[in-house]
């Protein structure tokens, strides 16, 4: 049978889409609010774009499951999204009662994070990497910056001593790197990094989030608690950096903002949720499969097919309804970190980085600027993240030893966790103060 226009896939891959999605989304709603994307070469699923359609998915636990085993064998071995798709014991893929299971374990451990102290955690983190490249004059925000910050973090939120954090880093980047040789280490180092990490925390508790993992009643094993911090890693390091790194394209090319960092009208937050709305750090994600043949807002679907939801496509919906400051129902109803019972779990601490991140930049480089007009910016190939390739900023110098607030100035109280007046009460020490102490 002969396809017809509507029913050709749209290619989420190449460098077409990288360099304007929304085209890649208005082809697809021409198909309906479900149309058919090639997510990478001889791999199609159904993605869903319909703001309406998408919550409709996300909010129904009985017709669809994340299982993904079904479907593998129809993706080769070497697709490059093979690694995004493959099966793990983990909520990710995990449906019902087993899938809520997982979930408490990570929602209660995330719950015994003082905000205070993952603010202040960043905030030394930031100034570790700021101390590097403040006194230049120029930085690649991304690769400098935005790329390093969040795995810094989330190794000592972990509970992994400072010198872990660059083999994290090193790690996760080599994994989505295109040479299949360095994919293929940076996984065996991702795994020792995973297989180090519990080993310790096995050992001696401490106060972080492994510990927790481990402790908590639902009583995770060894296999269940790795496979959830691996997907807590790998699952939150990208799209919090690209938030990071996209909030800073919008603070700094809009001119509600004035150009700078700091000098703008509008908060921090708000570029934040505004760069959620119109450019979703994972753009297109959330595996689903129907367990029995449908009609989905006007699509039909066998039993088992693969449906895909494109949160960057749902946020800039126009049949949504959306009023003219671009937001429905308040700054918070983008479904960046999708909705239902496998929405983030981690939304509030992804928020919280994002937030104290960009402040504490533009606390020390007021007059940060982009060094090239934002329309010449790129992005990376792929259907799954909206990823900068590189963010260059310029701004004025500072001197290591200049007087005054400087990265290499900060003071124990503005660094040190624990410090606040409202400690968790499960670690009167603060979390993190035994990794994360200056």
């Amino acid at each position: 049978m002969t396809m017809t226009p509507a029913a050709v896939p749209v290619p989420l891959h190449g460098a077409e889409h990288a360099a304007d999605p929304q085209r890649s989304y208005e082809l697809l709603r021409l198909q309906g609010a479900v149309g058919l994307a090639e997510i990478a070469p001889g791999v199609v699923v159904h993605l869903v774009t319909d703001y309406r359609a998408a919550l409709d998915l996300l909010q129904d636990v009985e017709t669809w499951t994340k299982d993904t085993r079904g479907w593998l064998p129809q993706v080769p071995q070497d697709s490059p999204i093979r690694p995004n798709v493959e099966w793990r014991d983990s909520l990710f893929y995990a449906d019902g009662e087993y899938h809520a299971h997982l979930r408490k374990v990570i929602t209660d451990s995330f719950g015994l994070l003082d905000p205070h102290d993952v603010r202040m955690v960043t905030f030394r983190y930031a100034d570790t990497l700021l101390q590097e490249f403040a006194d230049a004059g120029t930085v690649d925000l991304v690769s400098q910056y935005a790329r390093q910050l969040p795995l810094m973090i989330f190794n000592a939120l972990f509970g992994m001593p400072d010198e872990f954090g660059p083999q994290l880093v090193d790690a996760l980047s080599a994994m989505v790197d295109s040479d299949p040789a360095r994919q293929a280490a940076g996984g065996q180092a991702f795994g020792a990094y995973l297989g180090t990490l519990y080993q310790t925390k096995a050992a001696q508790r401490g106060h972080d989030l492994t510990s927790w993992f481990i402790d908590h009643p639902n009583g995770l094993n060894q296999e269940e608690a790795v496979n959830q911090i691996l997907i807590t890693l790998g699952a939150g390091n990208e799209p919090l950096s690209n938030l990071i790194a996209n909030t800073c394209v919008r603070m700094l090319s809009d001119e509600r903002y004035f150009g700078t960092l700091t000098t703008g009208s509008l908060p921090v937050q708000h570029a934040i949720h505004e760069a959620l709305w119109k450019n979703s750090p994972l753009a297109n994600y959330s595996l689903h499969f129907p367990r029995k043949d449908l009609t989905f807002h006007g699509t039909f679907l066998l039993a088992g097919s693969p449906v895909m939801v494109s949160y960057a496509a749902a946020n800039t919906c126009p049949h949504a309804g959306v009023p003219a400051d671009g937001y429905r129902s308040g700054t918070k109803a983008h479904l960046a970190f999708a909705a239902g019972p496998h929405a983030c779990p981690a939304r509030d601490l992804a928020m919280q980085i994002a937030t104290a991140a960009i402040e504490r930049l533009a606390s020390y480089l007021p007059d940060i600027e982009l060094a090239v007009p934002a329309d010449q910016l790129t992005y990376q190939e792929g259907p799954f993240h909206r990823t900068l390739t590189a963010l260059p900023a310029r701004f004025t110098p500072l001197a290591p030893d200049a007087r005054g607030a400087t990265p290499w100035s900060r003071s124990p109280a503005d660094t040190a966790p624990g410090t606040s007046s409202g400690t968790s009460p499960s670690s009167p020490a603060g979390p993190l103060a035994a990794t994360a102490s200056p």
